[in-house]
């Protein structure tokens, strides 16, 4: 029926709650960068640097790049400082932050179930991380092992979640048609909006989030429980 599957990842197939791991991780950030800037004012950066990546509709420029030109002259140092802060960060400091999420085990079997069916696998988490931040937390949800077709990053991505370019890019980057492909998450703006440009939805309700109370018409929902049995009758 579907050729391949996208699957969030946040919410997901790692199980969390979002708002307590974002507060977490700006914390931990910060410490970084603490001798340089007061705690408040970092995050102001950040934020304001992030929702400039979130907002961006320019095909030219990679999610990387919108964040780097708002970025770094609100900061004042050297992209390559940067980089290798940040990098240095997800390397240490952030792998701490794997308590405040869960493995779910059927998670992972669900998608070492599609993989066995020769189901196309597709991580397609808001990219608004770098690479080294989304393996860590594919490795914190037990599957980092497993043979992605593509994992959206903010290096490869030019757009993020809810764009319907987000998901016109990655039909483009699989060479596939919205009917043969499945969006699976458990965020009702951001996932489901894949409808728009055709793709089929699963709407997974364990870590539900609907903070805008959408009225929201998924093609299919369920817990994982269920995903699991609709990925074995495909």
């Amino acid at each position: 029926m579907y050729k391949t599957l996208l699957f969030d990842l946040d919410g997901t197939l790692l199980s969390m709650n979002m708002q307590e791991f974002v507060e977490r991780y700006l914390n931990s950030v910060t410490t970084r960068f603490v001798h340089l800037f007061k705690p408040e004012e970092f995050v102001d950066h950040l934020l304001q640097s992030t929702q400039a990546m979130l907002m961006n509709k320019d095909p030219k420029k990679t999610n990387e790049e919108v964040f780097m030109e708002n970025f770094l002259p609100r900061v004042r140092l050297p992209r390559q400082e940067i980089t290798a802060t940040f990098t240095e960060y997800y390397n240490t400091e952030f792998t701490s932050l794997q308590r405040y999420t869960k493995s779910e085990p059927l998670a992972k079997n669900i998608v070492e179930q599609a993989v066995a069916q020769n189901i196309e696998v597709v991580i397609a988490t808001n990219p608004v991380f770098p690479e080294i931040a989304i393996q860590r937390r594919l490795q914190w949800a037990g599957i980092d092992h497993l043979p992605f077709r593509l994992v959206t990053t903010y290096e490869k991505m030019h757009f993020c979640k809810p764009h319907l370019e987000y998901y016109n890019e990655i039909l483009t980057l699989l060479n596939r048609l919205p009917g043969e492909c499945l969006m699976i998450g458990n965020d009702a703006r951001e996932d489901l909006a894949a409808k728009g440009v055709g793709i089929d939805t699963y709407l997974l309700k364990n870590d539900l989030v609907n903070d805008e109370e959408i009225a929201y018409r998924p093609d299919h929902e369920g817990y994982l429980e269920d995903l699991f049995h609709f990925i074995c009758n495909l």
